[in-house]
């Protein structure tokens, strides 16, 4: 099951979305949780502003109850977790926490790190250098901001301080604010994103296991179906082809393949079954011959000397007729059976049919049988052995007579040149007006000894049509119809040597 090709392809697709969605998560969570702490950072240092101001006048004047009540006030807001003012020598001066006010405070803690380097005070920080983030001992993320405080004009030119003009900075203002909310909320979106990564894997995966179904697994389903049907032997199968695509493609390309196989089978089949009679053919033909010739011979004697008997002369006239019929189907098997090469030369297909027209003239006007021709005048020349193929044209001609019968019709003939796959062919269309082959009957027509005529045919005569087309590298068709008469095509290669092309369809069976 592993190795289904829909598995590979949801395992596949799955690992990419996973990939895809998990870098586009990162980035998505870094620039939420960025943009939390600058507005966090924005807030704190809005709030040291707000202190500085609110402070300012109060600490001129050096009102150190109102400064601790502004800072106690702010300090007791949402999310603040302490304000601190530290004096110029790291004495924490101001405070809500009063455990902490006059103690000192480590310059290089994090907390003053930002403000000295090499115990040089930097006088001018931008607020990304003025903000820290650290974990307290109860594992939660707090943001500290520093605020430097300036020495104003109003500071050392007041008469209650006593800070020099040059001192730059008078103090710190610090304020820590929880991180915690905003943690909670980063936790919230990364949970967020997880369960939407989640759906979106399971649901391209159904999406996509559903499309590989549809598109892929119940094609190739059918072709593995299918494969296994003829394995087994049974080349008639086909495949239901209702849609478009690669996929339809390959199934009718595997109708095709299936379809010349079962043609291929029924040549092989045939060629050998001729080539096993006509073996058997000649031997018999050899060996029955001369005992029907004296059997023909003395029965023809016998019926001379017979004189007023009717009943005698009845049964000697049974004897002959049906010994003559024997000579005839003898004769069929030799020459069935004969294996003499052929002989090609470059023949015109028109003068051979109208030379064999000739030939049957008296019997066709004796039918009452009119003949109507479409020869092509530009056909090229073709390379055949003009015996076989006048032979081919006298049998399905004869066949033609015999199938109007005496009530009299129309044989059209029609020759044209056309090209197969790439290969040129010379076609001729023989059509009767008679009463037609019953559609179960058009596969056996070719078989030896098969005959539509019942006593009066021998059933070798379509074999022997076959055997010469197949020898010529060509093909013959046959399309009918009850009640609407038959016709036979011939398709010769122009070229030697060129491709036997087997077709068939619902009217036509190659051979």
């Amino acid at each position: 099951m592993k190795s289904k090709i829909s598995y590979k392809l949801i395992l596949a697709v799955g690992s990419v979305t996973v990939a895809i969605i998990a870098i586009f998560s990162y980035f998505i969570i870094n620039s939420q949780q960025q943009a939390l702490i600058d507005q966090i950072e924005h807030n704190a240092h809005q709030i040291s502003e707000t202190i500085k101001s609110s402070t300012k006048y109060d600490m001129l004047l050096n009102r150190r109850a109102h400064v601790h009540r502004i800072i106690d006030t702010i300090g007791q807001q949402e999310g603040i977790e302490k304000i601190r003012i530290f004096n110029k020598e790291g004495e924490i001066i101001y405070s809500p926490d009063k455990s902490v006010i006059g103690s000192l405070v480590d310059k290089r803690a994090e907390a003053c790190y930002a403000c000295h380097a090499a115990d040089q005070a930097i006088e001018r920080l931008s607020i990304p250098e003025r903000t820290r983030i650290f974990e307290t001992e109860n594992q939660v993320r707090n943001l500290g901001i520093i605020n430097p405080i300036y020495n104003e004009p109003g500071c050392w030119q007041a008469d209650c301080h006593a800070h020099e003009a040059e001192q730059k900075v008078l103090g710190v203002l610090d304020v820590t604010m929880s991180l915690e909310e905003v943690d909670q909320q980063i936790s919230a979106n990364q949970m967020k994103l997880v369960l939407f990564a989640i759906s979106a894997i399971v649901g391209i995966s159904l999406l996509l296991w559903f499309l590989v179904q549809k598109l892929v697994g119940k094609p190739v389903n059918q072709l593995v179906k299918a494969t296994n049907i003829v394995a087994a032997g049974n080349l008639n199968y086909k495949i239901d082809i209702t849609e478009d695509g690669e996929l339809a493609h390959l199934g009718k390309s595997f109708n095709e393949m299936t379809h010349k196989l079962a043609e291929a089978q029924r040549q092989l089949y045939q060629s050998d079954k001729l080539a096993s009679l006509g073996r058997l053919a000649a031997g018999v033909a050899h060996e029955i011959n001369n005992p029907l010739t004296g059997v023909l011979t003395y029965s023809s004697f016998l019926l001379k000397r017979q004189g007023d008997d009717d009943e005698i002369r009845e049964d000697l006239e049974v004897i002959v007729r049906e010994t003559k019929r024997c000579r005839e189907i003898v004769k069929g098997l030799l020459d069935f059976s004969r294996q003499a090469p052929t002989k090609k030369t470059n023949i015109p297909i028109n003068d051979m049919i109208t030379q064999t027209l000739g030939i049957l003239k008296n019997q066709l006007s004796i039918k009452n049988i009119s003949v109507q021709k479409d020869l092509s005048d530009d056909l090229p020349i073709v390379r055949v052995d003009s015996n076989q193929m006048q032979q081919v044209f006298m049998n399905l001609l004869v066949n033609a007579i015999d199938a109007i019968g005496k009530s009299g019709g129309e044989i059209k003939i029609r020759t044209s040149e056309e090209e197969i796959e790439d290969e040129r062919f010379i076609k001729i269309d023989i059509a009767d007006s008679g009463g037609g082959i019953a559609k179960e009957n058009l596969t056996k027509i070719f078989e030896p000894f098969y005959s539509t005529k019942g006593q009066k045919g021998t059933g070798l005569g379509l074999a022997v049509v076959w055997g010469i087309i197949e020898k010529h590298h060509g093909k013959i068709t046959v399309g009918s119809e009850e009640g609407k008469g038959t016709t036979f095509t011939i398709h010769i290669p122009v070229g030697e040597g060129a491709t036997v092309l087997i077709e068939e369809d619902h009217h036509e069976q190659q051979m």
